[in-house]
């Protein structure tokens, strides 16, 4: 079999608007506190570095993949950062492939291979997903950036039209 990728997304853990404006509003919170300390006192200077500290893990966390999907013979493959292992949903077993919003609510985490109430949930930024929904009733919730060309290639995919 060829293994041609039909579609690949890279989701990373730091890129999200509202938690990168709570960091933000945090470490702006520190220099805030810092700037009305007294001079040399060590708790003001335990606010700035806080505040540096909170900008360089923001940073770092821009750059930090949290999951990458890929739609490739016939299967999802979703592999996760570090020690997470490769999820490999079956495209042959689904039935049902729809956009939806992911949550309804407007804070969302960051989530991997997360198992509750007959649902698999794949997330990390976005307001939609693809609800995808196999045979047993399992529903897999991949949340994704670009869902429309998510969901193009796994209807093509499973069309065979690749």
């Amino acid at each position: 079999m060829s293994e041609k990728i039909v579609y690949t997304e890279k989701q990373y853990l730091g890129r999200e608007f509202i938690p990168l404006s709570i960091r933000l509003v945090l470490a702006i919170f520190c220099f805030a506190a810092y700037a009305f300390t007294a001079v040399g006192d060590s708790n003001g200077d335990l606010l700035a570095v806080v505040g540096f500290a909170i900008l360089i893990i923001s940073i770092i966390m821009g750059f930090l993949v949290h999951f990458k999907t890929r739609v490739e013979n016939k299967s999802i493959l979703l592999n996760g950062l570090w020690t997470t292992r490769l999820v490999k949903i079956d495209l042959n077993s689904i039935v049902k492939a729809e956009i939806a919003p992911y949550s309804r609510y407007l804070f969302n985490n960051p989530v991997y291979n997360l198992h509750t109430k007959g649902t698999i949930r794949f997330f990390a930024a976005g307001k939609d997903a693809i609800h995808l929904t196999d045979r047993d009733g399992l529903v897999y919730i991949i949340g994704s950036q670009h869902p429309a060309e998510f969901l193009r290639a796994i209807k093509a995919e499973m069309d065979g039209k690749l």
